[in-house]
């Protein structure tokens, strides 16, 4: 083979730097393309997957209050085989559960107010962390 000469080998290596660079450039998107689609595909796979949970939950809650009604139907039955008429039977089972109801919806409603939310453990670290800085600015 022939030698390309010195001006041949001063053009391939100053337009090699170019090219590496634009090669680094290409693959540095390419690899970032990628990133973005795997993290694409990844919330699409958790948005199934919480879908999915989400259908179960729902199917368990109708069967679950379906069941609280044959065992509710069945207190009452108990309550009027031994000797309280079905209506009052009724009544009771029926007032009990409404008595655990609001008691249950009193308890959550106060856990989810706004101050039983708030991060207070957060917010006291915070100020002792200010106040440990502001000590230490004043005292330099």
């Amino acid at each position: 083979m022939a030698d390309p000469g010195p001006a041949t080998a001063h053009d391939e290596r100053a337009r090699s730097t170019p090219g590496l660079v634009q090669d680094v450039i290409s693959q540095i998107s390419m690899l970032v393309r990628s990133e973005v689609d795997l993290a694409r595909a990844e919330m699409q796979e958790n948005v199934n997957r919480a879908a999915t949970a989400v259908g179960l939950l729902v199917g368990a809650l109708i069967l679950l209050l379906t069941a609280l009604n044959v065992l509710a139907a069945a207190i009452v039955a108990g309550l009027a085989e031994l000797g309280l008429g079905a209506g009052w039977a009724a009544l009771v089972v029926g007032l009990a559960l409404a008595l655990i109801a609001v008691i249950m919806l009193r308890k959550g409603q106060n856990d989810l107010k706004a101050s039983s939310l708030a991060p207070t453990r957060t917010a006291k670290n915070l100020k002792r962390d200010a106040y440990a800085v502001k000590e230490a600015t004043d005292g330099h």
